[in-house]
């Protein structure tokens, strides 16, 4: 299940969504992620799905990608849309036991947080999938540049997201090794109720902070030989340009606004 969480991975390619600047697919991400909460009924979600489709079609990734990306989260995803069909009241109630009550709005509600759930992974997977960390941290430096003026340290905050989205994977593939290692010595993940599979998992958890503290020491050490001093008075190498395509993302999001306002009930 590792393997397959996608967050933090880039996919290399020529798209329409790569060629963005990452200053406006991160805007976008994260605007998407606040206007989701304008969607109300079926129409409005049609529509965010509709969007988030052309998306991924712009990116050139295969649509199987971003349901991979999925798989490893549907038990949190599942988790969440019970409790709202079980603890929801109002509409026409099909069950009712105690404070457990299954009824028509709460059927409507979890299904409306399930395609919330997912669109906002799919996006979120997009973001990352179609953006290097080191543009990541970049565009994320470069938005936070006014609040230069508090004294706000810009440049070590992006750097240390960008180093915490680098390692997730290199850290889930660690995290796999281990597994694949306790495995081969007999210890099987699967058996028991889900007690005795969390428990069966937590010898994973002591090697894999040992890992990752020597992981961060190393990089410290390198960062050291090589005379890092932060962002203070360094050029930059890759420099940011928003285009035509950027502010058209952008108006296509406003848009999208727009419509939702207007299809709201």
């Amino acid at each position: 299940m590792l393997e397959k969480l996608l967050f933090g991975r880039y996919i290399q390619g020529n798209s329409y969504v790569h060629k963005m600047d990452p200053r406006a697919k991160l805007i976008g991400a994260f605007y998407f992620i606040v206007v989701i909460f304008l969607a109300n009924n079926w129409i409005t979600y049609a529509a965010m799905a509709a969007f988030t489709l052309l998306c991924i079609w712009l990116s050139d990734i295969p649509f199987k990608v971003f349901m991979n990306g999925v798989k490893p989260l549907i038990w949190l995803i599942a988790f969440t849309v019970l409790l709202q069909i079980l603890f929801t009241t109002g509409g026409e109630t099909y069950f009712s036991w105690g404070i457990i009550h299954v009824t028509s709005f709460g059927l409507v509600n979890g299904a409306f947080i399930f395609i919330r759930f997912v669109l906002i992974i799919f996006m979120s997977t997009l973001l990352t999938l179609t953006t290097m960390p080191l543009s990541l941290t970049d565009a994320i430096e470069s938005l936070l540049g006014p609040f230069k003026k508090v004294n706000l340290p810009v440049h070590e905050i992006a750097l240390m997201l960008s180093i915490a989205l680098r390692f997730v994977p290199t850290l889930m593939d660690e995290a796999t090794k281990i597994m694949n290692a306790q495995r081969a010595r007999g210890v099987d993940f699967g058996e028991g109720n889900i007690i005795q599979q969390m428990k069966a998992v937590t010898p994973i958890l002591v090697p894999l902070f040992v890992s990752s503290f020597n992981r961060a020491d190393e990089l410290a050490n390198a960062m050291e030989a090589r005379g890092y001093q932060g962002g203070e008075g360094r050029t930059k190498y890759r420099l940011l340009h928003w285009q035509s395509r950027d502010t058209l993302a952008m108006v296509g999001l406003v848009l999208l606004t727009v419509l939702l306002i207007f299809l709201r009930n």
